[in-house]
């Protein structure tokens, strides 16, 4: 991962660290942000770095720039929070109890929905590529980034199987809320309950072309995976107040 970081564009190293300091509240909604000059001292970079790094944040809605106002962080709700890279600064550090929530709510909205769909409408060079990212998934696990990255492909490919465009268009921040969550998880619970046989459940059900299965597995899948966030959030916090103490 530190390898990976270090040959990323300087604007998007700096991007990223703007945006983490953001969204977990270094900088809160309404803050102008320091100058260009004194950012580029700051990081040590040149101020056309700034300016990129600025530029990939506002496409993002997190700040937006004036004329002689400088850099303004915007309010929450102007955020793109289905941004998969955004997903993924939200979990650097420890997302909100209601934040979480309301990512599964959309899951729970989507997902068993789609499932349903593609089991009837999924292709077998479809559910071949599922079958192999299952395979990979049991192979490394979930604590390993092989594992994850089959995992975040695996649910990509049910709703590119449901053959509708806007639920395809939805699959990046789907894709990416599993991995995130899945990461935070193994982050902070090193044995936690081990979401394979819902995985497989659901794949039997899509080649079986069990339209009800498929969807009646998936809310299982996305049910148990907001309770074990939720308990590794919460075990993270007691974590976090007894060092304190």
């Amino acid at each position: 991962m530190a390898a990976e970081k270090s040959t990323r564009p300087a604007h998007s190293s700096l991007a990223r660290r703007l945006g983490v300091a953001i969204v977990t509240d270094h900088y809160p909604p309404g803050e102008v942000l320091p100058g260009e000059i004194e950012f580029a001292e700051s990081f040590g970079v040149s101020r056309s770095v700034i300016r990129e790094a600025l530029r990939t944040l506002a496409a993002k809605g997190l700040v937006e720039s004036r004329p002689k106002a400088g850099t303004r962080v915007r309010e929450r709700r102007d955020w793109n929070l289905l941004d998969p890279e955004l997903l993924g600064w939200m979990f650097e550090g420890a997302p909100s109890l209601p934040f979480v929530r309301s990512l599964f709510q959309l899951r729970m909205i989507v997902e068993p929905a789609a499932a349903e769909i593609a089991a009837v409408s999924r292709s077998a060079r479809q559910l071949s590529a599922m079958g192999h990212a299952l395979e990979t998934m049991s192979t490394y696990g979930f604590a390993n980034e092989t594992g994850r990255a089959a995992d975040q492909q695996f649910h990509a490919l049910i709703l590119e199987a449901t053959g509708n465009e806007l639920l395809v268009s939805l699959s990046a921040s789907i894709a990416a809320a599993v991995h995130w969550t899945t990461f935070f998880k193994f982050r902070h619970d090193k044995h936690p309950r081990d979401p394979l046989p819902a995985h497989h459940d659901l794949f039997e059900a899509l080649a079986n072309a069990d339209a009800v299965a498929a969807r009646e597995t998936t809310i299982t899948l996305v049910h148990q995976a907001q309770l074990d966030m939720e308990a590794a959030i919460k075990l993270g916090e007691r974590r976090a107040k007894d060092s304190s103490n």
